[in-house]
Protein backbone atom coordinates (compact mmCIF):
# COMPACT_ATOMS: atom_id res chain seq x y z
CA UNK A 1 0.00 0.00 0.00
CA UNK A 2 1.32 3.26 -0.75
CA UNK A 3 0.28 6.88 0.48
CA UNK A 4 0.65 10.59 -0.92
CA UNK A 5 0.30 13.27 1.48
CA UNK A 6 -0.29 16.69 0.95
CA UNK A 7 1.19 19.51 3.30
CA UNK A 8 -0.17 22.95 2.03
CA UNK A 9 1.20 24.97 4.16
CA UNK A 10 4.04 26.59 2.57
CA UNK A 11 2.84 29.44 0.18
CA UNK A 12 2.91 29.11 -3.47
CA UNK A 13 4.12 25.55 -2.82
CA UNK A 14 3.35 21.84 -2.83
CA UNK A 15 5.01 19.08 -0.90
CA UNK A 16 4.80 15.13 -1.59
CA UNK A 17 6.02 12.31 0.44
CA UNK A 18 5.27 8.73 -0.63
CA UNK A 19 5.70 5.88 2.58
CA UNK A 20 5.15 2.50 2.90
CA UNK A 21 2.85 0.96 4.72
CA UNK A 22 4.98 -0.62 7.94
CA UNK A 23 5.94 3.12 8.35
CA UNK A 24 2.42 4.56 8.46
CA UNK A 25 1.71 5.00 12.18
CA UNK A 26 5.06 6.33 12.64
CA UNK A 27 4.94 8.45 9.83
CA UNK A 28 1.50 9.80 10.93
CA UNK A 29 2.79 11.31 14.02
CA UNK A 30 5.99 12.41 12.40
CA UNK A 31 4.01 14.61 9.55
CA UNK A 32 1.64 16.03 12.53
CA UNK A 33 4.72 17.26 14.47
CA UNK A 34 6.48 18.23 11.02
CA UNK A 35 3.05 20.49 9.97
CA UNK A 36 2.60 21.90 13.19
CA UNK A 37 6.31 23.40 13.93
CA UNK A 38 5.51 25.29 10.13
CA UNK A 39 2.32 26.61 10.61
CA UNK A 40 3.36 27.88 14.12
CA UNK A 41 6.48 28.94 12.71
CA UNK A 42 4.60 31.02 10.20
CA UNK A 43 1.92 32.19 12.11
CA UNK A 44 4.22 32.82 15.02
CA UNK A 45 2.84 36.49 15.64
CA UNK A 46 -0.92 35.00 15.70
CA UNK A 47 -2.38 38.14 17.30
CA UNK A 48 -1.15 40.49 14.85
CA UNK A 49 -2.98 38.32 11.54
CA UNK A 50 -5.77 39.85 9.78
CA UNK A 51 -8.09 37.68 7.80
CA UNK A 52 -9.29 39.11 4.90
CA UNK A 53 -12.06 38.78 2.37
CA UNK A 54 -12.68 39.49 -1.28
CA UNK A 55 -13.96 43.05 -1.65
CA UNK A 56 -14.21 43.62 1.97
CA UNK A 57 -12.81 46.73 3.81
CA UNK A 58 -11.14 45.57 7.16
CA UNK A 59 -9.76 48.13 9.30
CA UNK A 60 -5.94 47.96 10.21
CA UNK A 61 -3.93 48.77 12.66
CA UNK A 62 -0.20 48.17 12.68
CA UNK A 63 1.47 48.56 16.18
CA UNK A 64 4.46 50.50 16.87
CA UNK A 65 7.34 49.20 15.99
CA UNK A 66 5.47 46.04 14.75
CA UNK A 67 4.04 44.36 11.74
CA UNK A 68 0.48 42.69 11.35
CA UNK A 69 0.23 39.67 8.62
CA UNK A 70 -2.65 40.20 6.34
CA UNK A 71 -3.81 36.84 4.94
CA UNK A 72 -6.55 35.53 2.39
CA UNK A 73 -7.83 31.97 2.22
CA UNK A 74 -10.31 29.46 0.09
CA UNK A 75 -8.90 31.07 -2.85
CA UNK A 76 -11.10 30.35 -5.82
CA UNK A 77 -9.06 27.96 -8.80
CA UNK A 78 -10.65 30.57 -11.76
CA UNK A 79 -8.88 33.67 -9.72
CA UNK A 80 -5.49 34.18 -11.75
CA UNK A 81 -3.71 37.42 -9.48
CA UNK A 82 -4.48 39.07 -6.46
CA UNK A 83 -4.26 42.75 -5.25
CA UNK A 84 -4.06 44.07 -1.60
CA UNK A 85 -4.39 47.54 -1.06
CA UNK A 86 -3.89 49.24 2.02
CA UNK A 87 -4.68 53.19 2.32
CA UNK A 88 -3.97 55.78 5.90
CA UNK A 89 -4.90 59.13 5.74
CA UNK A 90 -1.28 61.12 5.79
CA UNK A 91 0.67 57.98 7.43
CA UNK A 92 3.02 55.87 5.38
CA UNK A 93 2.55 52.19 6.01
CA UNK A 94 4.90 49.61 4.79
CA UNK A 95 3.30 46.54 2.74
CA UNK A 96 5.98 43.57 1.74
CA UNK A 97 5.92 40.04 0.32
CA UNK A 98 8.51 39.40 3.28
CA UNK A 99 7.92 39.62 6.65
CA UNK A 100 11.03 41.51 6.47
CA UNK A 101 10.94 44.51 3.85
CA UNK A 102 13.44 43.92 1.10
CA UNK A 103 14.08 46.60 -1.57
CA UNK A 104 12.03 45.58 -4.59
CA UNK A 105 9.73 43.60 -2.21
CA UNK A 106 8.09 46.48 -0.12
CA UNK A 107 6.65 49.85 -0.57
CA UNK A 108 6.23 52.27 1.55
CA UNK A 109 3.32 54.93 1.06
CA UNK A 110 0.42 56.17 2.55
CA UNK A 111 -1.69 54.67 -0.38
CA UNK A 112 0.15 51.18 -0.62
CA UNK A 113 -0.69 48.25 -2.74
CA UNK A 114 1.04 44.86 -4.18
CA UNK A 115 -0.17 42.59 -6.10
CA UNK A 116 0.50 38.69 -6.55
CA UNK A 117 0.30 36.19 -9.14
CA UNK A 118 -0.60 32.51 -7.90
CA UNK A 119 0.70 29.27 -8.77
CA UNK A 120 -1.82 26.45 -10.06
CA UNK A 121 -2.92 24.70 -6.50
CA UNK A 122 -2.37 27.57 -4.36
CA UNK A 123 -5.43 28.59 -2.15
CA UNK A 124 -4.14 31.19 0.08
CA UNK A 125 -1.74 34.20 0.46
CA UNK A 126 -0.28 36.60 2.81
CA UNK A 127 1.06 39.79 2.99
CA UNK A 128 2.85 41.83 5.75
CA UNK A 129 1.99 45.17 7.01
CA UNK A 130 4.58 47.20 8.83
CA UNK A 131 5.06 50.79 10.64
CA UNK A 132 8.30 52.73 8.70
CA UNK A 133 8.16 54.93 11.35
CA UNK A 134 8.30 53.42 14.22
CA UNK A 135 4.51 55.28 15.18
CA UNK A 136 1.12 53.54 15.18
CA UNK A 137 -0.42 53.05 11.58
CA UNK A 138 -4.25 53.20 11.61
CA UNK A 139 -5.65 52.71 7.79
CA UNK A 140 -8.19 50.33 5.90
CA UNK A 141 -7.20 47.48 3.40
CA UNK A 142 -9.26 45.64 0.94
CA UNK A 143 -8.43 42.29 -1.37
CA UNK A 144 -9.00 41.86 -4.95
CA UNK A 145 -8.94 39.26 -6.95
CA UNK A 146 -8.97 39.04 -10.66
CA UNK A 147 -9.26 36.09 -13.27
CA UNK A 148 -7.06 35.15 -16.08
CA UNK A 149 -8.90 36.99 -18.66
CA UNK A 150 -8.39 40.22 -17.11
CA UNK A 151 -5.32 42.76 -17.96
CA UNK A 152 -2.77 42.68 -15.17
CA UNK A 153 -2.10 46.38 -13.85
CA UNK A 154 1.67 47.42 -13.65
CA UNK A 155 2.82 44.13 -15.36
CA UNK A 156 4.90 45.70 -17.62
CA UNK A 157 7.14 47.86 -15.19
CA UNK A 158 10.41 49.63 -16.15
CA UNK A 159 10.03 52.75 -13.90
CA UNK A 160 9.52 51.64 -10.00
CA UNK A 161 11.07 49.46 -8.09
CA UNK A 162 8.48 46.35 -7.75
CA UNK A 163 8.57 43.53 -10.21
CA UNK A 164 4.53 44.21 -10.74
CA UNK A 165 3.35 47.36 -9.78
CA UNK A 166 -0.37 48.38 -9.65
CA UNK A 167 0.23 51.57 -7.70
CA UNK A 168 -0.72 54.77 -8.34
CA UNK A 169 1.78 57.45 -8.14
CA UNK A 170 1.11 61.06 -6.96
CA UNK A 171 3.09 64.11 -6.76
CA UNK A 172 2.04 67.69 -6.47
CA UNK A 173 2.90 71.37 -5.71
CA UNK A 174 0.98 74.88 -5.30
CA UNK A 175 0.12 74.48 -9.10
CA UNK A 176 -0.81 71.41 -10.47
CA UNK A 177 -0.95 67.51 -9.17
CA UNK A 178 0.73 64.80 -11.57
CA UNK A 179 0.15 61.10 -11.22
CA UNK A 180 2.40 57.98 -13.02
CA UNK A 181 1.24 54.58 -13.08
CA UNK A 182 3.05 51.47 -15.16
CA UNK A 183 1.32 49.89 -17.76
CA UNK A 184 -0.55 47.02 -17.70
CA UNK A 185 0.00 43.09 -19.66
CA UNK A 186 -2.51 40.99 -21.00
CA UNK A 187 -3.70 38.46 -18.50
CA UNK A 188 -2.26 35.23 -18.23
CA UNK A 189 -3.64 31.77 -16.76
CA UNK A 190 -2.18 30.37 -13.52
CA UNK A 191 1.39 28.72 -14.05
CA UNK A 192 1.81 30.26 -17.63
CA UNK A 193 4.60 32.49 -18.79
CA UNK A 194 3.60 36.11 -18.61
CA UNK A 195 3.34 37.61 -22.15
CA UNK A 196 5.98 39.40 -23.46
CA UNK A 197 5.62 43.25 -22.77
CA UNK A 198 8.13 44.37 -25.89
CA UNK A 199 6.70 42.68 -28.43
CA UNK A 200 5.35 44.41 -31.71
CA UNK A 201 1.73 46.10 -31.56
CA UNK A 202 -0.74 43.67 -32.58
CA UNK A 203 -4.42 42.44 -31.15
CA UNK A 204 -2.31 39.88 -29.26
CA UNK A 205 -0.12 41.80 -27.15
CA UNK A 206 -0.58 44.45 -24.14
CA UNK A 207 -0.44 47.57 -26.41
CA UNK A 208 -4.37 47.15 -27.22
CA UNK A 209 -5.00 48.07 -23.55
CA UNK A 210 -6.64 51.50 -22.96
CA UNK A 211 -6.34 53.39 -19.35
CA UNK A 212 -9.63 55.42 -18.32
CA UNK A 213 -7.95 58.11 -15.70
CA UNK A 214 -10.80 59.11 -12.86
CA UNK A 215 -10.97 61.39 -9.81
CA UNK A 216 -13.28 61.43 -7.15
CA UNK A 217 -14.05 64.73 -4.87
CA UNK A 218 -14.19 64.42 -1.41
CA UNK A 219 -16.89 66.35 0.50
CA UNK A 220 -16.15 70.24 0.47
CA UNK A 221 -13.73 71.24 3.78
CA UNK A 222 -13.72 67.71 5.18
CA UNK A 223 -10.64 66.40 6.34
CA UNK A 224 -11.89 63.49 8.59
CA UNK A 225 -10.68 60.59 8.67
CA UNK A 226 -13.89 58.62 8.27
CA UNK A 227 -14.85 60.46 4.85
CA UNK A 228 -11.64 59.32 3.32
CA UNK A 229 -12.18 55.59 4.50
CA UNK A 230 -15.91 55.97 3.11
CA UNK A 231 -15.06 57.39 -0.60
CA UNK A 232 -12.06 55.19 -0.69
CA UNK A 233 -14.89 52.14 -0.50
CA UNK A 234 -16.45 53.87 -3.61
CA UNK A 235 -13.86 53.28 -5.59
CA UNK A 236 -11.72 50.70 -4.46
CA UNK A 237 -12.77 48.72 -7.59
CA UNK A 238 -13.96 48.78 -11.17
CA UNK A 239 -17.33 48.94 -10.46
CA UNK A 240 -17.76 51.62 -8.10
CA UNK A 241 -15.48 53.34 -9.73
CA UNK A 242 -17.24 53.44 -12.66
CA UNK A 243 -20.49 54.59 -11.12
CA UNK A 244 -19.44 57.09 -8.87
CA UNK A 245 -15.80 58.61 -10.22
CA UNK A 246 -15.70 61.14 -12.81
CA UNK A 247 -13.94 59.91 -15.99
CA UNK A 248 -11.47 62.77 -17.38
CA UNK A 249 -9.45 61.28 -19.89
CA UNK A 250 -8.42 57.54 -21.91
CA UNK A 251 -5.28 56.81 -22.78
CA UNK A 252 -4.16 53.79 -25.28
CA UNK A 253 -0.59 52.15 -24.79
CA UNK A 254 1.02 54.49 -27.04
CA UNK A 255 0.59 57.72 -24.91
CA UNK A 256 2.65 58.12 -22.01
CA UNK A 257 0.90 56.84 -17.95
CA UNK A 258 1.11 60.18 -16.81
CA UNK A 259 -1.44 62.72 -16.08
CA UNK A 260 -1.47 66.26 -14.74
CA UNK A 261 -4.38 67.89 -12.89
CA UNK A 262 -4.86 71.61 -11.12
CA UNK A 263 -3.94 71.43 -7.55
CA UNK A 264 -6.79 72.09 -5.51
CA UNK A 265 -5.24 73.23 -1.77
CA UNK A 266 -7.21 71.69 0.83
CA UNK A 267 -9.95 69.59 -0.78
CA UNK A 268 -9.54 65.41 -1.08
CA UNK A 269 -9.20 63.64 -4.14
CA UNK A 270 -8.68 60.96 -4.98
CA UNK A 271 -6.87 59.50 -8.36
CA UNK A 272 -7.38 55.66 -10.22
CA UNK A 273 -7.02 53.98 -13.24
CA UNK A 274 -8.76 50.61 -14.81
CA UNK A 275 -7.15 49.42 -17.49
CA UNK A 276 -9.16 48.11 -19.99
CA UNK A 277 -9.12 45.15 -22.21
CA UNK A 278 -11.41 45.82 -25.41
CA UNK A 279 -10.72 42.37 -27.56
CA UNK A 280 -11.77 40.79 -24.26
CA UNK A 281 -13.83 43.21 -22.71
CA UNK A 282 -12.41 42.76 -19.46
CA UNK A 283 -10.76 45.47 -16.94
CA UNK A 284 -8.97 45.52 -13.59
CA UNK A 285 -8.14 48.66 -11.01
CA UNK A 286 -5.19 50.31 -9.87
CA UNK A 287 -4.68 51.06 -6.44
CA UNK A 288 -6.29 54.37 -6.00
CA UNK A 289 -4.38 57.53 -4.59
CA UNK A 290 -5.63 60.50 -2.69
CA UNK A 291 -4.11 63.88 -2.01
CA UNK A 292 -5.52 67.24 -0.20
CA UNK A 293 -2.43 69.53 -1.87
CA UNK A 294 -1.38 69.90 1.62
CA UNK A 295 0.46 68.81 4.29
CA UNK A 296 -0.83 67.35 7.99
CA UNK A 297 2.46 66.58 9.40
CA UNK A 298 3.68 70.08 8.37
CA UNK A 299 4.06 72.54 11.78
CA UNK A 300 3.00 75.86 9.70
CA UNK A 301 0.04 76.20 7.45
CA UNK A 302 -0.68 72.34 7.36
CA UNK A 303 -4.21 71.31 6.05
CA UNK A 304 -6.07 71.81 9.30
CA UNK A 305 -4.47 75.45 9.21
CA UNK A 306 -4.63 76.03 5.29
CA UNK A 307 -5.94 79.88 5.84
CA UNK A 308 -2.68 82.65 6.85
CA UNK A 309 -3.55 84.93 9.00
CA UNK A 310 -2.14 87.86 6.44
CA UNK A 311 -4.51 85.68 3.59
CA UNK A 312 -7.84 86.34 5.81
CA UNK A 313 -7.17 89.71 6.52
CA UNK A 314 -6.15 90.94 2.94
CA UNK A 315 -9.47 89.12 1.60
CA UNK A 316 -11.64 90.52 3.85
CA UNK A 317 -10.67 93.76 3.34
CA UNK A 318 -11.13 92.76 -0.16
CA UNK A 319 -15.16 91.43 0.37
CA UNK A 320 -15.80 94.83 2.48
CA UNK A 321 -14.56 96.98 -0.32
CA UNK A 322 -16.18 94.54 -2.81
CA UNK A 323 -19.57 95.17 -0.66
CA UNK A 324 -19.03 98.35 -1.01
CA UNK A 325 -18.37 99.36 -4.73
CA UNK A 326 -21.18 96.35 -5.60
CA UNK A 327 -24.07 99.33 -3.75
CA UNK A 328 -22.92 102.81 -4.14
CA UNK A 329 -19.53 102.01 -6.44
CA UNK A 330 -20.31 104.99 -8.89
CA UNK A 331 -21.83 107.23 -6.78
CA UNK A 332 -18.38 107.37 -4.97
CA UNK A 333 -16.48 107.52 -8.39
CA UNK A 334 -13.26 107.93 -6.43
CA UNK A 335 -13.28 105.11 -4.24
CA UNK A 336 -14.75 102.93 -7.36
CA UNK A 337 -11.62 104.35 -9.42
CA UNK A 338 -9.12 103.54 -6.23
CA UNK A 339 -10.66 99.70 -6.04
CA UNK A 340 -10.40 98.97 -9.48
CA UNK A 341 -6.98 100.37 -9.93
CA UNK A 342 -6.00 98.06 -6.86
CA UNK A 343 -6.99 95.37 -8.62
CA UNK A 344 -6.12 95.84 -12.00
CA UNK A 345 -2.30 96.88 -10.75
CA UNK A 346 -2.24 94.05 -7.76
CA UNK A 347 -3.01 91.00 -10.37
CA UNK A 348 0.09 92.23 -12.38
CA UNK A 349 2.43 92.99 -9.78
CA UNK A 350 1.67 89.51 -7.81
CA UNK A 351 2.95 87.48 -11.26
CA UNK A 352 5.79 89.68 -11.56
CA UNK A 353 7.13 89.40 -8.20
CA UNK A 354 6.10 85.85 -7.92
CA UNK A 355 7.61 84.54 -11.18
CA UNK A 356 11.10 86.54 -10.49
CA UNK A 357 11.92 86.30 -6.65
CA UNK A 358 12.04 83.54 -4.52
CA UNK A 359 10.70 86.07 -1.62
CA UNK A 360 8.44 84.61 1.31
CA UNK A 361 4.54 84.28 0.92
CA UNK A 362 3.69 87.02 3.32
CA UNK A 363 6.42 89.45 2.37
CA UNK A 364 4.70 88.99 -1.91
CA UNK A 365 1.13 89.70 0.01
CA UNK A 366 2.56 92.98 1.71
CA UNK A 367 4.46 93.97 -1.26
CA UNK A 368 1.21 93.46 -3.65
CA UNK A 369 -0.79 95.73 -1.14
CA UNK A 370 1.70 97.97 -1.28
CA UNK A 371 1.75 98.56 -5.33
CA UNK A 372 -1.80 98.20 -5.22
CA UNK A 373 -2.63 100.87 -2.98
CA UNK A 374 -0.28 103.25 -5.52
CA UNK A 375 -2.19 101.52 -8.74
CA UNK A 376 -5.50 102.68 -7.14
CA UNK A 377 -4.14 106.11 -6.73
CA UNK A 378 -2.54 106.23 -9.53
CA UNK A 379 -5.72 105.55 -11.48
CA UNK A 380 -7.91 108.20 -9.43
CA UNK A 381 -5.62 110.96 -9.90
CA UNK A 382 -5.10 110.45 -13.57
CA UNK A 383 -9.08 110.93 -13.42
CA UNK A 384 -8.95 114.10 -11.44
CA UNK A 385 -6.39 115.56 -13.48
CA UNK A 386 -7.04 114.57 -17.03
CA UNK A 387 -10.84 113.76 -16.62
CA UNK A 388 -10.64 110.67 -19.06
CA UNK A 389 -13.71 108.81 -18.26
CA UNK A 390 -13.32 106.34 -20.86
CA UNK A 391 -9.86 106.02 -20.26
CA UNK A 392 -10.73 104.85 -16.24
CA UNK A 393 -13.70 102.72 -17.74
CA UNK A 394 -11.33 101.06 -19.93
CA UNK A 395 -9.76 99.57 -16.59
CA UNK A 396 -12.69 98.50 -15.05
CA UNK A 397 -13.81 97.17 -18.50
CA UNK A 398 -10.87 95.17 -18.43
CA UNK A 399 -11.48 94.10 -14.96
CA UNK A 400 -14.50 92.74 -16.00
CA UNK A 401 -13.27 91.23 -19.25
CA UNK A 402 -10.60 88.87 -17.33
CA UNK A 403 -13.46 87.79 -14.94
CA UNK A 404 -15.96 87.03 -18.12
CA UNK A 405 -13.09 84.86 -19.66
CA UNK A 406 -11.95 83.44 -16.67
CA UNK A 407 -15.50 82.31 -15.47
CA UNK A 408 -15.63 80.63 -19.32
CA UNK A 409 -12.29 78.70 -19.57
CA UNK A 410 -13.76 77.76 -15.44
CA UNK A 411 -16.36 75.45 -17.79
CA UNK A 412 -15.76 72.39 -19.54
CA UNK A 413 -14.54 74.29 -22.36
CA UNK A 414 -11.11 75.13 -20.50
CA UNK A 415 -10.26 71.54 -21.02
CA UNK A 416 -10.60 70.90 -24.71
CA UNK A 417 -7.13 69.55 -26.01
CA UNK A 418 -6.99 72.51 -28.63
CA UNK A 419 -6.11 75.24 -25.72
CA UNK A 420 -3.75 72.64 -24.16
CA UNK A 421 -1.30 74.91 -26.42
CA UNK A 422 -0.07 78.61 -24.95
CA UNK A 423 -0.90 80.44 -27.80
CA UNK A 424 -4.29 78.84 -28.40
CA UNK A 425 -5.05 79.66 -24.87
CA UNK A 426 -3.93 83.44 -24.68
CA UNK A 427 -5.01 84.73 -27.79
CA UNK A 428 -8.57 83.34 -27.42
CA UNK A 429 -8.36 84.79 -23.76
CA UNK A 430 -7.01 87.95 -24.60
CA UNK A 431 -9.80 88.79 -27.23
CA UNK A 432 -12.57 87.50 -24.66
CA UNK A 433 -11.18 90.25 -21.88
CA UNK A 434 -11.01 93.16 -25.10
CA UNK A 435 -14.36 92.32 -26.48
CA UNK A 436 -15.82 93.89 -22.83
CA UNK A 437 -14.36 97.34 -22.80
CA UNK A 438 -15.56 97.85 -26.45
CA UNK A 439 -18.61 97.83 -25.24
CA UNK A 440 -18.40 100.06 -22.87
CA UNK A 441 -17.30 103.09 -25.36
CA UNK A 442 -21.19 102.75 -26.37
CA UNK A 443 -22.73 102.21 -23.04
CA UNK A 444 -20.28 103.77 -20.37
CA UNK A 445 -22.26 104.17 -17.46
CA UNK A 446 -24.08 101.28 -17.61
CA UNK A 447 -20.78 98.48 -17.99
CA UNK A 448 -19.40 100.56 -14.91
CA UNK A 449 -21.71 99.76 -12.80
CA UNK A 450 -22.60 96.29 -13.87
CA UNK A 451 -18.91 95.61 -13.17
CA UNK A 452 -18.99 97.19 -10.07
CA UNK A 453 -22.02 94.51 -9.31
CA UNK A 454 -20.35 91.28 -10.94
CA UNK A 455 -16.65 92.30 -9.64
CA UNK A 456 -17.94 93.44 -6.13
CA UNK A 457 -19.97 90.15 -5.77
CA UNK A 458 -16.72 88.34 -6.54
CA UNK A 459 -14.78 90.41 -3.88
CA UNK A 460 -17.44 89.21 -1.36
CA UNK A 461 -16.99 85.22 -2.73
CA UNK A 462 -13.30 85.40 -2.25
CA UNK A 463 -13.18 86.58 1.02
CA UNK A 464 -15.86 83.70 2.46
CA UNK A 465 -13.02 81.39 0.54
CA UNK A 466 -10.40 82.84 2.64
CA UNK A 467 -12.39 80.88 5.38
CA UNK A 468 -14.72 78.53 4.15
CA UNK A 469 -13.52 76.30 1.52
CA UNK A 470 -15.35 77.15 -2.19
CA UNK A 471 -14.21 76.04 -5.82
CA UNK A 472 -15.48 79.31 -7.16
CA UNK A 473 -12.06 80.73 -5.83
CA UNK A 474 -10.63 78.69 -8.99
CA UNK A 475 -12.20 80.66 -11.43
CA UNK A 476 -9.28 83.32 -11.03
CA UNK A 477 -6.88 81.42 -9.88
CA UNK A 478 -6.50 78.87 -12.41
CA UNK A 479 -5.72 81.75 -14.78
CA UNK A 480 -3.37 83.03 -12.34
CA UNK A 481 -1.53 79.08 -12.12
CA UNK A 482 -1.00 79.58 -16.09
CA UNK A 483 0.70 82.72 -15.71
CA UNK A 484 2.43 81.48 -13.26
CA UNK A 485 3.78 78.08 -13.97
CA UNK A 486 5.08 77.65 -17.59
CA UNK A 487 3.86 74.11 -17.56
CA UNK A 488 0.02 74.29 -16.34
CA UNK A 489 -1.26 74.12 -19.81
CA UNK A 490 -0.83 70.01 -19.49
CA UNK A 491 -3.12 70.46 -16.17
CA UNK A 492 -6.83 69.49 -16.23
CA UNK A 493 -8.69 72.19 -13.97
CA UNK A 494 -11.89 70.43 -12.69
CA UNK A 495 -13.20 71.12 -9.62
CA UNK A 496 -16.26 69.56 -7.45
CA UNK A 497 -19.16 71.43 -7.37
CA UNK A 498 -21.01 70.98 -3.93
CA UNK A 499 -23.71 72.26 -1.73
CA UNK A 500 -21.54 75.03 -0.83
CA UNK A 501 -20.20 76.38 -4.21
CA UNK A 502 -23.93 76.50 -5.51
CA UNK A 503 -24.68 78.63 -2.18
CA UNK A 504 -21.64 81.07 -3.17
CA UNK A 505 -23.14 81.29 -6.84
CA UNK A 506 -26.40 81.82 -5.63
CA UNK A 507 -25.17 84.75 -2.83
CA UNK A 508 -22.91 86.22 -5.81
CA UNK A 509 -25.84 86.50 -8.40
CA UNK A 510 -28.11 88.10 -5.34
CA UNK A 511 -25.59 90.51 -3.98
CA UNK A 512 -24.40 91.22 -7.98
CA UNK A 513 -27.68 91.83 -8.85
CA UNK A 514 -28.94 93.38 -5.96
CA UNK A 515 -26.95 96.21 -6.73
CA UNK A 516 -26.66 96.62 -10.20
CA UNK A 517 -30.66 97.18 -10.05
CA UNK A 518 -30.11 100.06 -7.12
CA UNK A 519 -27.29 101.80 -8.88
CA UNK A 520 -29.01 101.75 -12.55
CA UNK A 521 -32.48 102.65 -10.48
CA UNK A 522 -30.52 105.69 -7.97
CA UNK A 523 -28.29 107.17 -11.16
CA UNK A 524 -31.16 107.07 -13.18
CA UNK A 525 -31.51 111.08 -13.17
CA UNK A 526 -28.35 112.32 -12.47
CA UNK A 527 -25.27 112.67 -14.72
CA UNK A 528 -23.17 109.75 -16.47
CA UNK A 529 -20.36 110.37 -14.71
CA UNK A 530 -19.25 113.33 -12.03
CA UNK A 531 -17.23 115.83 -13.44
CA UNK A 532 -13.59 116.36 -12.69
CA UNK A 533 -12.21 118.30 -9.67
CA UNK A 534 -9.19 119.76 -11.51
CA UNK A 535 -11.22 120.35 -14.97
CA UNK A 536 -14.39 122.31 -13.03
CA UNK A 537 -11.25 124.46 -11.32
CA UNK A 538 -9.39 125.21 -14.84
CA UNK A 539 -12.65 126.20 -15.88
CA UNK A 540 -14.24 128.56 -13.27
CA UNK A 541 -10.63 130.28 -13.12
CA UNK A 542 -10.55 130.66 -17.02
CA UNK A 543 -14.40 131.81 -16.96
CA UNK A 544 -13.57 134.51 -14.36
CA UNK A 545 -10.98 135.94 -15.93
CA UNK A 546 -13.02 136.39 -19.08
CA UNK A 547 -16.31 137.12 -17.92
CA UNK A 548 -16.14 141.10 -16.43
CA UNK A 549 -20.11 141.65 -16.46
CA UNK A 550 -20.23 138.30 -14.21
CA UNK A 551 -20.51 139.57 -10.70
CA UNK A 552 -18.74 137.06 -9.18
CA UNK A 553 -15.97 138.78 -11.27
CA UNK A 554 -15.84 141.22 -9.02
CA UNK A 555 -16.07 139.14 -5.62
CA UNK A 556 -12.95 138.47 -3.83
CA UNK A 557 -11.37 135.06 -3.78
CA UNK A 558 -12.07 132.17 -0.82
CA UNK A 559 -8.77 132.59 0.20
CA UNK A 560 -8.92 136.63 -0.17
CA UNK A 561 -11.76 136.32 1.85
CA UNK A 562 -11.09 134.26 4.64
CA UNK A 563 -8.09 136.07 5.08
CA UNK A 564 -9.89 139.38 5.45
CA UNK A 565 -11.80 137.12 7.94
CA UNK A 566 -9.39 136.31 9.82
CA UNK A 567 -7.91 139.63 10.51
CA UNK A 568 -11.12 141.04 11.59
CA UNK A 569 -11.39 137.93 14.20
CA UNK A 570 -7.77 138.96 15.38
CA UNK A 571 -8.36 142.76 15.57
CA UNK A 572 -7.87 144.42 18.76
CA UNK A 573 -11.41 145.99 19.93
CA UNK A 574 -12.06 149.86 20.33
CA UNK A 575 -12.02 152.24 23.26
CA UNK A 576 -15.63 152.63 24.67
CA UNK A 577 -16.89 156.02 23.44
CA UNK A 578 -15.43 155.27 19.63
CA UNK A 579 -17.76 154.19 17.27
CA UNK A 580 -16.87 151.24 14.74
CA UNK A 581 -17.26 151.99 11.15
CA UNK A 582 -20.23 150.21 9.93
CA UNK A 583 -18.29 148.81 6.67
CA UNK A 584 -15.15 147.51 6.63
Amino acid sequence: MIMKLVFPCRQGNVRNYTVGPNKMQYFWTFGFLIFSFICDELFAQDENRVVFSFGTFQNVSVPENGSVQAVVTRIPANVSFITLQFHSQHHNATLSYTRVPLPGFSLTAADTGLLSTLTPAQSWLSWFLLSPNGDTVAGTGVILPYRSRDPVPGACNTEFDLDIDPNVYLRYNLFETIITFAPANIGYDRGASPPQCDTTTGPGTRWRLEYDIYQYFLPESDLSEQSLIVSLERVANVMSLREHGKKVMTLNSNERTTMSFSSIVGQGVIYSVIVRDPLLNTSASYIPAHTYACSFLSKLDNCATLGKASTKVFFTIAGVAGLFVCFFGHRFFKCELFCMGFAFSAFFFFILITRTTTLDYDIRLALTALIGTVGGVFLVMWWWRFGSVMACVTVVGLILGFLFASGLFFTPLGDLDVFRSDVVFWVTFGCFVVIVPILFVRWPREGNIITCGVAGGYAVVLAVNAYIYTSLAYMTLDVLKRFLNSNFNRAFISVPFQDIDFIMITVWVVVGVSGIVLQLYRERNRPFFPPSPYLMWRQERERRKTNVLDPSHHTPSYPARLLARLRQLTRRPEPAGERTPLLL
